[in-house]
């Protein structure tokens, strides 16, 4: 990693995506009133208004055209609109319910689920520091669902669609943006399906339990479409390594938020685990910083 490659603007726009997402939960508690389902139809629905609105005063909705006209990408980004639809689903729930300590430990153990990916799919070879953040995360991960009685569902169900929808995004040759805004169109019939259904039989919650809650829900769109535009913008700026370790901004704070807002239980045996685990993701950051700066001396 040379400073040369290293942008402030990108940096500070990498810093604040996460950031945003680290304190969604804060953002999303007052809706806990407020179905998960429903939520996540207004996030699309908005978030499906403002992507097409940037993009038509941007001039690049022939943009959309050219990838809807390709029945291979199209298929490749239903399926990644299914996944993300999935970890928001969840996530919005476990925000909803009390659990947003075991959602934190789901964006932790998830690099580490992207290694594996690697390793099953891509037929990708870890070296001996990846492997040995492997073995200490899964280890984290049993001692966790051993010392809470069950399996951490939410975090695997989380870690796993992410890291998908990552590999999915990986493979299929769009860019960001459109492909962000072709996804919530795919959704959009179900998202406003839902929302009828909810308006017809008289349980919605937008526009009847509230002026603060409605906002909110309008909001959604806003608050998940401009951390993908940040992180977007970062990405292209920023050493992969740089990006991998400020993603653990995010889990952070959302374990901060559980446990210092929320009052959720982190009693010193569930801290232990954690412990292992970030000793997991110590190393396998450090890694990832090592090798950036062995090829960029490699590549001076």
């Amino acid at each position: 990693m040379t400073a040369a490659r290293l942008s402030p603007r990108g940096l500070a726009a990498g810093a604040a995506a996460f950031t945003i997402w680290g304190l969604f939960p804060v953002y999303l508690h007052p809706l806990s009133g407020v179905p998960a389902l429903e939520i996540i139809a207004h996030r699309v629905a908005w978030s499906c208004l403002l992507l097409l609105t940037v993009m038509s005063l941007r001039g690049e909705l022939k943009r959309l055209t050219i990838v809807l006209g390709r029945p291979g990408l199209l298929a490749g980004l239903a399926a990644s609109a299914l996944l993300i639809s999935c970890n928001w689903l969840v996530y919005v729930w476990s925000v909803t319910h009390q659990h947003i300590v075991e959602s934190s430990l789901g964006y932790y153990i998830n690099p580490l689920v992207n290694v594996l990916l690697g390793v099953l799919v891509l037929r990708e070879r870890p070296n001996a520091v990846q492997w040995t953040a492997i073995v200490l995360a899964a280890l984290a991960v049993l001692y966790l669902a051993v010392q809470a009685g069950r399996p951490p569902w939410i975090a695997f169900a989380l870690a796993a669609t992410f890291s998908l929808y990552g590999f999915v995004r990986k493979v299929i040759s769009v860019e960001a943006l459109p492909g962000l805004a072709i996804e919530t169109v795919l959704l959009l019939p179900l998202a406003l399906g839902f929302l009828a259904w909810c308006e017809a039989t008289g349980v919605a919650a937008f526009g009847h339990a509230g002026p603060a809650i409605t906002a909110l829900l309008i909001g959604s769109g806003i608050f998940t479409a401009v951390p993908l535009f940040l992180f977007a913008y970062g990405a292209r700026r920023l050493p992969y390594s740089t990006v991998g370790v400020l993603q653990y901004i995010g889990p952070s704070l959302q374990l901060l938020c559980g446990v210092l807002f929320y009052h959720e239980s982190f009693a010193p045996a569930r801290a232990a685990g954690f412990a292992l685990l970030w000793a997991a993701l110590i190393l396998y950051a450090a890694d990832g910083v090592w090798r950036a700066r062995a090829l960029a001396r490699a590549g001076a």
